[in-house]
Protein backbone atom coordinates (compact mmCIF):
# COMPACT_ATOMS: atom_id res chain seq x y z
CA UNK A 1 0.00 0.00 0.00
CA UNK A 2 1.81 3.33 -0.95
CA UNK A 3 2.29 5.49 1.70
CA UNK A 4 0.31 8.92 2.68
CA UNK A 5 2.03 11.54 4.79
CA UNK A 6 -0.66 12.29 7.67
CA UNK A 7 -0.93 16.22 7.07
CA UNK A 8 -1.59 14.77 3.33
CA UNK A 9 -4.30 12.39 3.92
CA UNK A 10 -6.07 14.87 6.38
CA UNK A 11 -6.00 17.78 3.52
CA UNK A 12 -7.52 14.49 1.20
CA UNK A 13 -9.98 13.73 3.74
CA UNK A 14 -10.99 16.81 4.84
CA UNK A 15 -11.81 18.43 1.35
CA UNK A 16 -13.67 14.60 0.38
CA UNK A 17 -15.89 15.50 3.47
CA UNK A 18 -16.54 19.04 3.04
CA UNK A 19 -17.85 18.33 -0.28
CA UNK A 20 -20.04 14.94 0.63
CA UNK A 21 -21.47 17.26 3.10
CA UNK A 22 -22.56 20.53 0.95
CA UNK A 23 -24.50 17.75 -1.33
CA UNK A 24 -26.98 16.67 1.44
CA UNK A 25 -29.24 19.12 0.81
CA UNK A 26 -29.19 19.96 -2.90
CA UNK A 27 -30.09 16.19 -2.75
CA UNK A 28 -33.24 17.12 -0.69
CA UNK A 29 -34.20 20.33 -2.77
CA UNK A 30 -33.35 18.22 -6.47
CA UNK A 31 -35.68 15.14 -5.25
CA UNK A 32 -38.61 17.19 -4.61
CA UNK A 33 -38.18 19.07 -7.24
CA UNK A 34 -38.13 15.72 -9.73
CA UNK A 35 -40.84 14.72 -7.55
CA UNK A 36 -43.50 17.76 -8.77
CA UNK A 37 -41.26 17.23 -12.52
CA UNK A 38 -42.62 13.51 -12.74
CA UNK A 39 -46.17 14.00 -11.44
CA UNK A 40 -47.08 17.05 -13.74
CA UNK A 41 -45.47 15.36 -16.68
CA UNK A 42 -47.88 12.19 -15.95
CA UNK A 43 -51.27 13.89 -16.48
CA UNK A 44 -51.14 15.95 -19.66
CA UNK A 45 -49.82 16.31 -23.30
CA UNK A 46 -49.03 19.80 -23.21
CA UNK A 47 -45.09 19.57 -22.08
CA UNK A 48 -44.46 23.16 -21.91
CA UNK A 49 -47.75 24.01 -19.65
CA UNK A 50 -46.52 21.20 -17.55
CA UNK A 51 -42.96 21.98 -16.82
CA UNK A 52 -44.16 25.82 -16.04
CA UNK A 53 -46.26 24.43 -13.66
CA UNK A 54 -44.76 22.02 -11.96
CA UNK A 55 -41.59 24.37 -11.40
CA UNK A 56 -44.40 26.93 -10.05
CA UNK A 57 -45.54 23.78 -7.64
CA UNK A 58 -41.82 23.37 -6.23
CA UNK A 59 -41.54 27.24 -5.63
CA UNK A 60 -44.56 27.40 -3.53
CA UNK A 61 -43.60 24.22 -2.43
CA UNK A 62 -39.83 25.41 -1.55
CA UNK A 63 -40.22 27.83 1.85
CA UNK A 64 -42.19 24.42 3.45
CA UNK A 65 -39.48 22.61 2.81
CA UNK A 66 -36.35 24.60 4.08
CA UNK A 67 -39.01 25.72 7.46
CA UNK A 68 -38.79 21.76 7.81
CA UNK A 69 -35.49 21.12 7.36
CA UNK A 70 -34.41 23.69 9.09
CA UNK A 71 -37.07 23.23 12.19
CA UNK A 72 -35.92 19.73 12.31
CA UNK A 73 -32.10 20.46 12.07
CA UNK A 74 -32.04 22.85 15.02
CA UNK A 75 -34.08 20.20 17.16
CA UNK A 76 -31.83 17.51 15.93
CA UNK A 77 -28.61 19.78 16.41
CA UNK A 78 -29.24 21.09 20.03
CA UNK A 79 -30.71 17.91 21.36
CA UNK A 80 -28.06 15.70 20.21
CA UNK A 81 -25.82 15.30 23.30
CA UNK A 82 -28.96 14.27 25.32
CA UNK A 83 -29.80 11.63 22.87
CA UNK A 84 -26.52 10.57 22.68
CA UNK A 85 -26.29 10.13 26.23
CA UNK A 86 -29.61 8.22 26.60
CA UNK A 87 -28.48 5.79 24.06
CA UNK A 88 -25.33 4.65 25.36
CA UNK A 89 -25.96 4.77 28.77
CA UNK A 90 -23.39 7.11 29.40
CA UNK A 91 -22.59 8.85 32.68
CA UNK A 92 -19.72 11.30 33.63
CA UNK A 93 -16.59 10.39 35.05
CA UNK A 94 -14.89 11.71 38.28
CA UNK A 95 -11.56 12.93 38.09
CA UNK A 96 -11.71 11.15 42.08
CA UNK A 97 -13.02 7.78 40.36
CA UNK A 98 -9.99 7.65 37.64
CA UNK A 99 -7.19 10.06 38.22
CA UNK A 100 -5.25 8.15 35.24
CA UNK A 101 -7.96 9.01 32.71
CA UNK A 102 -8.10 12.50 33.67
CA UNK A 103 -3.72 12.76 33.23
CA UNK A 104 -4.03 10.89 30.33
CA UNK A 105 -6.31 13.81 28.43
CA UNK A 106 -5.20 16.38 30.10
CA UNK A 107 -1.56 16.03 29.39
CA UNK A 108 -2.79 15.23 25.47
CA UNK A 109 -5.19 18.91 26.03
CA UNK A 110 -2.00 20.55 27.15
CA UNK A 111 0.66 19.32 24.56
CA UNK A 112 -1.87 20.36 21.24
CA UNK A 113 -3.55 23.12 22.90
CA UNK A 114 -7.14 21.67 22.61
CA UNK A 115 -9.62 22.71 25.63
CA UNK A 116 -10.41 19.78 28.56
CA UNK A 117 -13.35 18.24 27.48
CA UNK A 118 -16.09 16.44 29.56
CA UNK A 119 -15.15 12.83 30.35
CA UNK A 120 -18.14 10.19 30.43
CA UNK A 121 -17.65 6.78 31.18
CA UNK A 122 -19.97 3.69 29.78
CA UNK A 123 -20.40 1.00 32.38
CA UNK A 124 -19.56 -1.82 29.95
CA UNK A 125 -16.74 -4.46 29.37
CA UNK A 126 -16.22 -4.45 25.69
CA UNK A 127 -13.91 -1.89 24.34
CA UNK A 128 -14.97 1.31 23.03
CA UNK A 129 -14.82 5.07 22.42
CA UNK A 130 -16.40 7.80 21.11
CA UNK A 131 -16.03 11.77 21.16
CA UNK A 132 -19.30 14.06 20.89
CA UNK A 133 -20.42 17.64 21.37
CA UNK A 134 -20.99 20.09 19.13
CA UNK A 135 -18.61 23.39 20.73
CA UNK A 136 -16.42 23.73 23.96
CA UNK A 137 -19.40 23.28 26.64
CA UNK A 138 -20.34 20.14 25.35
CA UNK A 139 -17.44 18.52 23.79
CA UNK A 140 -16.64 14.90 25.41
CA UNK A 141 -14.40 11.86 25.25
CA UNK A 142 -16.51 8.77 26.50
CA UNK A 143 -14.56 5.46 26.57
CA UNK A 144 -16.62 1.90 28.29
CA UNK A 145 -14.98 0.67 31.78
CA UNK A 146 -13.52 -2.13 29.71
CA UNK A 147 -11.10 -0.26 26.94
CA UNK A 148 -10.20 1.79 30.29
CA UNK A 149 -9.29 -1.58 32.14
CA UNK A 150 -8.01 -3.58 29.41
CA UNK A 151 -5.14 -1.40 27.36
CA UNK A 152 -2.16 0.04 28.55
CA UNK A 153 -1.75 3.61 29.25
CA UNK A 154 0.39 4.08 25.36
CA UNK A 155 -2.88 2.12 23.94
CA UNK A 156 -5.14 4.52 25.76
CA UNK A 157 -3.60 7.57 25.34
CA UNK A 158 -3.53 6.39 21.64
CA UNK A 159 -7.09 6.28 21.55
CA UNK A 160 -7.75 9.36 23.82
CA UNK A 161 -5.62 10.98 21.29
CA UNK A 162 -8.03 9.93 18.21
CA UNK A 163 -10.95 10.88 19.96
CA UNK A 164 -9.62 14.29 20.85
CA UNK A 165 -8.67 14.39 16.90
CA UNK A 166 -12.18 14.46 16.43
CA UNK A 167 -13.07 17.28 18.52
CA UNK A 168 -9.99 19.61 17.11
CA UNK A 169 -11.25 19.04 13.67
CA UNK A 170 -14.58 19.48 14.01
CA UNK A 171 -15.88 15.72 12.94
CA UNK A 172 -18.30 15.20 15.78
CA UNK A 173 -20.33 18.50 14.20
CA UNK A 174 -19.96 17.18 10.91
CA UNK A 175 -21.19 13.79 11.70
CA UNK A 176 -24.06 15.00 13.56
CA UNK A 177 -24.89 17.76 10.84
CA UNK A 178 -25.05 14.42 7.72
CA UNK A 179 -27.24 12.49 10.45
CA UNK A 180 -29.46 15.09 10.90
CA UNK A 181 -29.73 15.89 7.12
CA UNK A 182 -30.36 11.97 6.36
CA UNK A 183 -33.15 11.75 9.35
CA UNK A 184 -34.86 15.47 7.44
CA UNK A 185 -35.18 13.13 4.05
CA UNK A 186 -36.19 10.45 5.48
CA UNK A 187 -39.07 12.36 7.55
CA UNK A 188 -39.51 14.02 4.26
CA UNK A 189 -40.32 11.41 2.13
CA UNK A 190 -42.18 9.19 5.05
CA UNK A 191 -44.54 12.12 5.27
CA UNK A 192 -44.91 12.51 1.65
CA UNK A 193 -45.69 8.88 0.97
CA UNK A 194 -48.28 8.58 4.07
CA UNK A 195 -49.87 11.61 2.70
CA UNK A 196 -50.32 10.35 -0.77
CA UNK A 197 -50.98 6.52 0.39
CA UNK A 198 -53.92 8.14 2.75
CA UNK A 199 -55.39 10.32 -0.46
CA UNK A 200 -55.34 7.35 -2.52
CA UNK A 201 -57.45 5.93 -0.67
CA UNK A 202 -59.64 8.68 -0.39
CA UNK A 203 -59.95 8.72 -3.87
CA UNK A 204 -62.55 6.87 -6.97
CA UNK A 205 -62.77 5.43 -10.05
CA UNK A 206 -60.55 7.00 -12.91
CA UNK A 207 -58.68 9.36 -9.92
CA UNK A 208 -57.23 6.33 -8.20
CA UNK A 209 -54.83 5.25 -11.03
CA UNK A 210 -53.33 8.73 -10.88
CA UNK A 211 -53.20 8.29 -7.15
CA UNK A 212 -51.18 5.30 -7.68
CA UNK A 213 -48.75 6.89 -9.95
CA UNK A 214 -48.04 9.20 -7.47
CA UNK A 215 -47.44 6.73 -4.77
CA UNK A 216 -45.29 4.50 -7.02
CA UNK A 217 -42.76 8.03 -8.10
CA UNK A 218 -42.33 9.14 -4.06
CA UNK A 219 -41.54 5.81 -3.37
CA UNK A 220 -39.42 5.01 -6.21
CA UNK A 221 -37.83 8.46 -5.04
CA UNK A 222 -37.53 8.04 -1.42
CA UNK A 223 -35.27 4.71 -2.11
CA UNK A 224 -33.02 6.29 -4.57
CA UNK A 225 -32.83 9.38 -2.29
CA UNK A 226 -32.23 7.71 0.52
CA UNK A 227 -29.90 5.60 -0.59
CA UNK A 228 -27.76 8.31 -2.06
CA UNK A 229 -27.53 10.10 1.36
CA UNK A 230 -26.98 6.90 3.24
CA UNK A 231 -24.00 6.45 0.98
CA UNK A 232 -22.54 9.29 1.31
CA UNK A 233 -22.94 9.70 5.46
CA UNK A 234 -20.96 6.46 5.14
CA UNK A 235 -18.52 7.90 3.37
CA UNK A 236 -18.10 11.14 5.48
CA UNK A 237 -17.57 8.77 8.45
CA UNK A 238 -15.18 6.63 6.38
CA UNK A 239 -13.04 9.48 5.58
CA UNK A 240 -13.03 10.99 9.47
CA UNK A 241 -11.68 8.04 10.89
CA UNK A 242 -9.13 7.79 8.75
CA UNK A 243 -8.02 11.20 9.70
CA UNK A 244 -8.63 10.32 13.20
CA UNK A 245 -6.14 7.80 13.23
CA UNK A 246 -3.63 9.74 11.37
CA UNK A 247 -4.05 12.88 14.09
CA UNK A 248 -3.95 10.57 16.85
CA UNK A 249 -0.81 8.92 16.12
CA UNK A 250 0.67 12.69 15.47
CA UNK A 251 -0.14 13.70 18.80
CA UNK A 252 1.19 10.75 20.47
CA UNK A 253 4.15 10.29 18.00
CA UNK A 254 3.37 6.52 18.83
CA UNK A 255 1.37 5.07 15.64
CA UNK A 256 2.05 1.42 16.68
CA UNK A 257 0.61 1.81 20.25
CA UNK A 258 -3.30 3.33 18.06
CA UNK A 259 -2.23 -0.04 15.85
CA UNK A 260 -2.36 -2.16 18.98
CA UNK A 261 -5.48 -0.79 20.73
CA UNK A 262 -7.29 -1.06 17.12
CA UNK A 263 -6.10 -4.86 17.37
CA UNK A 264 -7.54 -4.90 20.87
CA UNK A 265 -10.53 -3.18 20.02
CA UNK A 266 -11.76 -5.45 17.48
CA UNK A 267 -11.89 -8.78 19.36
CA UNK A 268 -14.67 -6.91 21.60
CA UNK A 269 -16.13 -3.46 20.61
CA UNK A 270 -19.92 -4.25 21.43
CA UNK A 271 -21.44 -2.05 23.53
CA UNK A 272 -24.61 -3.65 24.57
CA UNK A 273 -26.74 -0.60 25.49
CA UNK A 274 -26.09 0.79 21.49
CA UNK A 275 -28.84 -0.30 19.30
CA UNK A 276 -29.31 3.05 17.22
CA UNK A 277 -27.10 3.01 13.82
CA UNK A 278 -26.70 6.83 14.05
CA UNK A 279 -25.21 6.74 17.26
CA UNK A 280 -22.94 3.84 16.56
CA UNK A 281 -20.96 5.10 14.14
CA UNK A 282 -19.61 7.89 16.19
CA UNK A 283 -17.73 4.72 17.95
CA UNK A 284 -14.16 4.54 17.09
CA UNK A 285 -14.87 0.78 16.03
CA UNK A 286 -19.05 0.67 14.91
CA UNK A 287 -20.31 -1.62 17.67
CA UNK A 288 -23.07 -2.72 15.09
CA UNK A 289 -21.19 -3.29 11.78
CA UNK A 290 -19.81 -6.54 12.13
CA UNK A 291 -19.80 -8.13 8.77
CA UNK A 292 -20.62 -5.25 6.86
CA UNK A 293 -17.78 -3.83 4.25
CA UNK A 294 -18.60 -1.99 1.34
CA UNK A 295 -20.20 1.08 0.29
CA UNK A 296 -22.53 0.37 3.60
CA UNK A 297 -19.68 0.71 6.50
CA UNK A 298 -19.52 3.44 8.42
CA UNK A 299 -15.77 2.56 9.52
CA UNK A 300 -13.07 1.35 7.22
CA UNK A 301 -12.03 -2.39 7.56
CA UNK A 302 -10.02 -1.93 11.42
CA UNK A 303 -6.89 -4.28 9.26
CA UNK A 304 -6.57 -1.56 7.21
CA UNK A 305 -6.66 1.33 9.60
CA UNK A 306 -3.94 -0.64 11.38
CA UNK A 307 -2.05 -1.23 7.95
CA UNK A 308 -1.89 2.46 7.38
CA UNK A 309 -0.47 3.41 11.35
CA UNK A 310 1.99 0.81 11.09
CA UNK A 311 3.54 2.58 8.01
CA UNK A 312 3.56 5.89 9.58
Amino acid sequence: MKYVGIQTQKRINNFKSTLLLILFPCIILLLVWAFFQIIYGQFDNDTNYNLTHANSMFIETLPWVIGICLLWFLIAYFANTTIINMSTGSRPLERRDNKRIYNLVENLCIANNISMPKINIIDDDSLNAFASGINKKTFTVTLSRGIINKLNDQELEGVIAHELTHIRNRDVKLLIVSIVFVGIFSFLTQMLFRTLLYGNHRRSGNNKGGGAVVVIVALALAVVGYLITIMMRFAISRKREYMADAGGAEMTKNPLALASALRKISTDSRIETVTQKDVAQLFIDNPLQKGIAGLFSTHPPIEKRIQILEQF
